[in-house]
């Protein structure tokens, strides 16, 4: 009776393993779920990346020269210089 205890013990602790292996707590599936979750935050970590990059250059720009605070001021205020004339074209469609 002794021997056959040792045996039947290792089947089921070889059967709890194979359950984590594949139901529990950090399982193939799991895995295969938190790759991709983590691949997807790559991807927005890398987008967020380029909008800080484009807009610390913005700031960078506004900081030191005037060309910029000329360009937007004149595109988006519609503001001209002294003695200068604003023609305002609509093409037709």
């Amino acid at each position: 009776m002794g021997a056959r205890v040792v045996p039947i013990l290792l089947v089921a602790l070889l059967m709890v393993v194979h359950g984590q292996l594949w139901f529990g707590r950090g399982s193939v599936g799991n895995v295969g779920e938190m790759q991709r979750k983590l691949q997807q935050q790559h991807e927005a970590n890398a987008q967020a990346q380029q909008a800080n990059e484009r807009l610390a250059a913005e700031v960078r720009d506004l900081k030191e020269g005037l060309e910029m605070v000329e360009e937007k001021a004149r595109a988006e205020l519609g503001m001209v210089k002294p003695n200068e004339i604003f023609v305002n074209v609509v093409t037709p469609k």
